[in-house]
């Protein structure tokens, strides 16, 4: 170990639990009303699970580096999966860690000498969060010893991935023995098939299967396991752009949600960022929030304040959609069948369990919480 002299001392660093998070992408609590899951029901029965919410907008991106950072939008910087930047007429795919803007658990814990693993199924998850981490696995550009121990991961877009991703965790705990190790899935298979469908079951049994034989290995670890959002069925596709230009209001309107894993789902989410000239904020506004399927229109002050949101990185208008209802250029893609997709607050409520926590006492309401806990365990 290095860098132990800062406040830490080699003893307290061994009596510290190993702490593994389990970010599962897209697991919403309603799962618990369909699937088995013996496993983690162990992690449940033996400690604690509450129903708590998600960063709005209840996407990927943001969520992710709620819980590595403990941190809400307005400090991390990371207000969506997909940003424009008016100053410069770009759009950005916000899946690199310089867009984060406040340390991350692997930032801090580089500093004291604790060794980290990350492992992920989405490979921009990896370039995203990664950063300061000890070791590091994706399934998508997969280490040559973990596919002599596993074989080839599966594709990115299939219901085996996932416990793919868990199990070379699982090998690569045995093998290094981190402090901390943070794991993270990919929603495929949630917004791909109905929840309550023979291909949803196969999935989550897979996830369970691959969770217990992890619990086993390190039963005496801390664990955390949560999602970043929920998933709704999507039956409204809306073109708010198209909406203003035809009420004369120029504007770019920007997809939260997209990234480039589009087939799971087309880019249709349930929230919009809108850049349009101050003028015509309240014209804007009046006319969004009497558009079916909008929930809630508001100016980029009032969703600061409502959402926690970093001022910089957002447009003039932010838009969140009801249950059934996703965004999009209606003259680039049609609403597909049988779509679920998320980013509104509808998909908000999110699992969170915990198992083993040196303090039982620790309030959680938000997944951003585990990163706080984790911070505070290991005196980071």
């Amino acid at each position: 170990m290095t860098n132990l002299s800062i406040g830490y001392s080699v003893n307290k660093l061994k009596e510290q639990k190993q702490i593994i998070t389990i970010c599962i992408d897209g697991f919403d609590p309603e799962y618990f009303d369909y699937i088995d899951t013996p496993n983690i029901n162990k992690l449940i029965q033996k400690g604690f699970y509450k129903i708590a919410k998600s960063m709005w907008p209840s996407v990927t991106n943001v969520n992710n580096v709620s819980i590595i950072t403990g941190e809400y939008p307005n400090k991390h910087g990371i207000c969506s999966n997909y940003r424009y930047d008016n100053k410069t007429n770009e759009e950005i795919y916000m899946e690199s860690n310089e867009y984060i803007l406040c340390p991350t658990i692997f930032n801090r814990t580089k500093i004291k000498g604790i060794t980290t693993l990350i492992a992920t199924s989405k490979d921009k998850l990896r370039t995203l969060l990664s950063k300061d981490a000890t070791y590091i696995i994706s399934s998508e550009k997969p280490n040559t010893w973990l596919i002599d121990k596993l074989g080839k991961p599966p594709p990115i877009y299939s219901i085996e991935i996932n416990s793919w991703t868990i199990d070379a965790a699982r090998y690569a705990i045995e093998k290094y023995k981190p402090q901390f190790t943070y794991i993270t899935t990919t929603d495929f298979a949630m917004h791909k098939f109905p929840i309550n469908s023979q291909e949803s079951n196969l999935h989550f049994k897979m996830i369970d299967e691959s969770i217990g034989k992890l619990f086993n290995q390190c039963s005496n670890a801390t664990f955390f396991l949560t999602a970043d959002h929920g998933m709704s069925n999507k039956t409204r596709l809306v073109d708010l752009g198209n909406i203003l230009k035809r009420n004369n209001i120029n504007n770019h309107a920007v997809p939260i949600i997209k990234d480039k894993y589009i087939i799971h789902h087309s880019n249709l989410g349930g929230a919009y960022i809108i850049y349009l000239d101050n003028s015509k904020i309240q014209e804007s506004l009046t006319i969004l929030n009497n558009t079916e399927g909008v929930d809630i229109a508001i100016s980029s002050n009032q969703a600061c304040q409502k959402y926690k949101l970093y001022s910089e990185r957002i447009g003039q208008i932010i838009v969140s959609g009801k249950k059934d209802t996703v965004f999009g250029n209606s003259s680039e893609i049609n609403l597909p069948d049988n779509l679920r997709s998320h980013g509104s607050e509808h998909e908000m409520n999110i699992p969170l369990i915990g198992y083993n926590l040196n303090n039982p006492d620790f309030v959680f309401n938000e997944n951003k919480d585990i990163g706080n806990y984790i911070i505070n365990e290991f005196k980071i």
